[in-house]
């Protein structure tokens, strides 16, 4: 979903004025701020506050509860007051960007309510690790022998719990209410066995205005639906299974990759067949295909628990539920634990940048017209998303903080989840939440009235929290705004992500698949489309997600293709025009997206072998179908199907950053975007990369610019035969460099290269070179490789087909063969078969 931008929300004591609200021109990004700095990632002004006050969670002042000065509360220390005030005044991330100078009383505003809120933490909290624990106290758990349950409900009258325990009757189990809100009820056993069964329904039953209403517990750990009955409102699920049938958790987590080479997925959409999949069915039979195609992260759709299934998850109901359309809490721990063991890590997307509208199931059924400071979300326009139809947070308040907070370290302690995809980000950002905006790079958009100090505030102290407890997590912001500063340190005055979305990418696809013509493409366009981003952030780039897939759009390979993909895909036929363009292309715009478009790649479930059509979920519109709601893995299991030919070009691709890390490179130079030979030549890391967008034209002997002088060969070639190519590049060939003009003496260079080399390329392809280190010379590196980047003695005999040992079927690789291909890898050239 996309996001938006917002700055200063409402003053705090102590800040005497508004960041100022002149005009100032951006500057340019040049190639200075493209160098990567060895910054350390921290959240800064940890521990400020050494001492405790003994008090109970629930009893926090209640001046601060009302969100009242916040200075009074703080001038008990004024050692501590005199460190923050020296810490608020150094903001590292203005000598990484001047242009970001005028704007300093924005960051140093921002900073100091950052500051301010980890202090009263630490103060009345103990800390904003501990803060983040609300799942042991609110909702249900096991205390004393026996269940308690306490829920935050300030404007409630009245509170009962009631259930299948006690047959919906709550006049037996009323609900005490303390001075700020929360209700409690403490349940003992009976018999020895808890009062409320496990997977028994139970719900939160409060009187307003005389009127008792029943709600889903807030913060409830399963709910589940009546499928037999349309429509039917979700129930909250007590869920504490026995010992006997709790997962356990097996494998560690895999260490944090140099760059993430992210798989993003839909478990509910995922099976070949026209329903809905479970998480069991998921990890046996995808997770196994995202592995053998080279992916080292999983990135989970749809997990938190949502009614309205057609939302893709993005309007949550039930913020601590995984969804139980997939299964239980125990069966996603399932799928986790499998993907660890197969080296993958897991992330998940996390929506709090908006709530389900939905009363009856949904937290919004907490608000029954109360003040912001009494409910989750703001009153009047302010908490509501009129394009969204969504309730919007109070980032301001306690508990909500509380809430989101704690749901960030469940997901990470309860389920083993490596990170988050942070969905909406823009949205929370800014007051206008991105709607009608188009962000033209001038910084006045980021930092202005506009922007939502308290909804940045909670996102430093988010990423705060993640990097605390588990410092080796991943982060990623959905932002299609580009603020400055959202992908650098807390302690350096950022936001604290690690990644963000490169959101533009894909809408430059797009705009050229659907209103340009071959000829009038534009390589110096592309290449700034794909460099451009502050290189001191870290992006995520991606050619298409699940965005650009949904009903009223395509996949980029059936823009290519459309209803030639029907008909025109078996590979017993000459191919179609079409068809080989299609595919030629499929094939270059992912790989120069990944390799020039950032520091980590993102490909959306089934565009590694061009899924045809688009997703269309069950819906009164299409006769509640779930035809257009699957993939089908068919099409890329047929043998005699192209499809096969671009999701082995996706798998060599990930192995080339495998064998040759670029992604990770922070060298990467962009040395010719030839308009007239439509040729884009650059490095990354220590490759070359070469690609010819030309439909018609092969350049022998063509010149291309290179840093190391030596010899080359082939690394991965795209027109190889097992991609579907027509073989035209020899794999066997050396490539010598000369040298170009005088060293160091960049005008006098070759494309401002000290070195060059002389290669052949064919119209519609992308070859990538690679320099062979004296080391190498006498080794294997030479020899031909199959459509998998590995040699044919790589793969085990019992796994070799009868037709070709270069193909293996995903589901039959078991995870110890799986990691025993994975260390035969070494050493080997990435690429596709050779005519030589």
């Amino acid at each position: 979903m996309l996001g938006s931008l917002s700055l200063v929300s409402q003053l705090t004591a102590g800040c005497s004025s508004l960041p100022s609200s002149k005009t100032y021109t951006r500057v340019a990004e040049n190639n200075e701020l493209a160098k990567q700095l060895p910054i350390e990632r921290t959240c800064g002004f940890q521990k400020l506050l050494r001492h405790r006050i003994s008090t109970s969670r629930f009893l926090v002042p209640q001046r601060v509860k009302q969100n009242f000065p916040i200075l009074s509360v703080l001038t008990d220390d004024s050692s501590s007051m005199t460190r923050m005030e020296d810490e608020t005044e150094n903001i590292g991330i203005l000598s990484t960007d001047q242009g970001l100078e005028p704007f300093k009383d924005h960051f140093k505003y921002r900073m100091k309510r950052y500051v301010d809120q980890k202090l009263l933490l630490e103060k009345h909290e103990g800390g904003l690790e501990e803060f983040a624990k609300g799942y042991l106290e609110f909702g249900f758990n096991r205390e004393d022998g026996g269940i308690v349950y306490r829920e935050w409900a300030p404007a409630a009258k009245e509170a009962q719990l009631i259930g299948d325990f006690n047959g919906w009757d709550g006049s037996n189990h009323k609900m005490e209410r303390n001075e700020f809100g929360v209700w409690s009820i403490s349940i003992p056993d009976s018999g020895g066995k808890p009062a409320i069964p496990h997977g028994s329904r139970v719900k939160f039953r409060f009187k307003h205005d005389g009127v008792f209403i029943d709600r889903i517990p807030a913060w409830i750990k399963y709910a589940t639906v009546d499928s037999s009955r349309f429509g039917a409102p979700y129930d909250g699920v007590y869920w504490d299974p026995p010992p006997s049938e709790r997962y356990e958790f097996k494998y560690p987590r895999p260490p944090k990759p140099k760059a993430p080479r992210i798989y993003e997925a839909h478990v509910g959409m995922s099976s070949s067949e026209p329903r809905v999949n479970s998480y069991r069915e998921f990890a046996d039979d995808v997770l196994p295909r995202i592995r053998a195609n080279n992916y080292n992260t999983v990135q989970l759709m749809a997990v938190m628990e949502h009614s309205y299934y057609a939302s893709f998850g993005y309007h949550v109901t039930n913020f601590f539920a995984a969804s139980s359309r997939s299964g239980t809490p125990e069966d996603l721990k399932y799928l986790i634990d499998k993907a660890h063991s197969l080296g993958l890590r897991v992330l998940v997307d996390i929506v709090h940048s908006h709530a389900s509208n939905n009363v009856t199931d949904g937290l919004n059924g907490f608000d029954v017209g109360q003040s912001s400071q009494e409910s989750y979300f703001h009153t009047g326009d302010r908490g509501y998303h009129k394009l969204w139809d969504s309730r919007l947070f109070n980032y301001a308040n306690w508990e909500v903080l509380r809430f989101l907070l704690s749901n960030l370290r469940w997901w990470i302690e309860e389920f083993k989840f490596d990170g988050f995809r942070f969905d909406g980000v823009t949205s929370m950002l800014y007051h206008h939440h991105g709607i009608n905006m188009s962000f033209t790079g001038n910084y006045n958009e980021y930092f202005s009235e506009a922007t939502d100090v308290d909804a940045v505030v909670y996102l430093m102290l988010a990423n705060c929290l993640v990097h605390n407890i588990f410092p080796d997590a991943t982060v990623i912001a959905e932002d299609v705004s580009g603020m400055p500063g959202l992908g650098s340190p807390v302690s350096m005055g950022g936001i604290g992500f690690d990644y963000r979305l490169a959101m533009a990418i894909p809408d430059r696809w797009i705009d050229y698949l659907k209103n340009k013509k071959d000829e009038e493409w534009s390589m110096k366009e592309i290449s700034q489309s794909l460099t451009n981003r502050r290189y001191t952030e870290k992006c995520i780039s991606y050619a298409e997600s699940h965005d650009q897939a949904i009903v009223g759009d395509k996949t980029i390979a059936f823009l290519l293709m459309d209803q030639e993909m029907y008909t025109g895909m078996s590979s017993l036929t000459d191919a179609s025009p079409t068809i080989e363009r299609g595919i030629t292309l499929h094939k270059m715009i992912h790989f120069i997206t990944m390799a020039l478009g950032g520091e980590g790649y993102l490909n959306f479930m089934g565009n590694e072998f061009g899924h045809p059509e688009w997703i269309d979920f069950p819906r009164e519109g299409n006769e509640w179908s779930y035809e257009k709601c699957r993939r089908q893995w068919n099409l890329v299991d047929a043998d005699h199907l192209r499809y096969k030919f671009m999701n082995a070009f996706d798998r060599a691709m990930n192995e080339l950053d495998d064998k040759f890390p670029f992604l990770a490179s922070t060298k990467q130079i962009v040395s010719s975007t030839n308009e007239e030979d439509k040729v884009i030549v650059f490095e990354r890391g220590d490759l070359v990369f070469v690609f010819n967008f030309h439909p018609e034209n092969t350049y022998e002997g063509y010149k291309v610019g290179c840093d190391l002088p030596g010899k080359y060969r082939v690394a991965l070639d795209s027109d190889a035969w097992g991609f579907g190519g027509d073989g035209r590049v020899g794999h066997n060939i050396d490539h010598f460099t000369s040298p170009e003009g005088i060293p160091g003496v960049a005008e006098t260079n070759f494309n401002n290269r000290p070195n060059s080399f002389r290669v052949l390329s064919p119209p519609r392809t992308s070859v990538v070179y690679y320099r062979v280190e004296e080391s190498q010379e006498g080794h294997n590196n030479s020899e031909p490789v199959n459509v998998q980047g590995k040699l044919a003695a790589d793969v085990p005999a019992e796994l070799e087909s009868p037709e070709s040992s270069a193909t293996l079927a995903a589901d039959d690789v078991d995870d110890v063969t799986a990691r025993k291909i994975e260390d035969q890898k070494q050493n080997r050239i990435v690429g596709g078969e050779s005519n030589v």
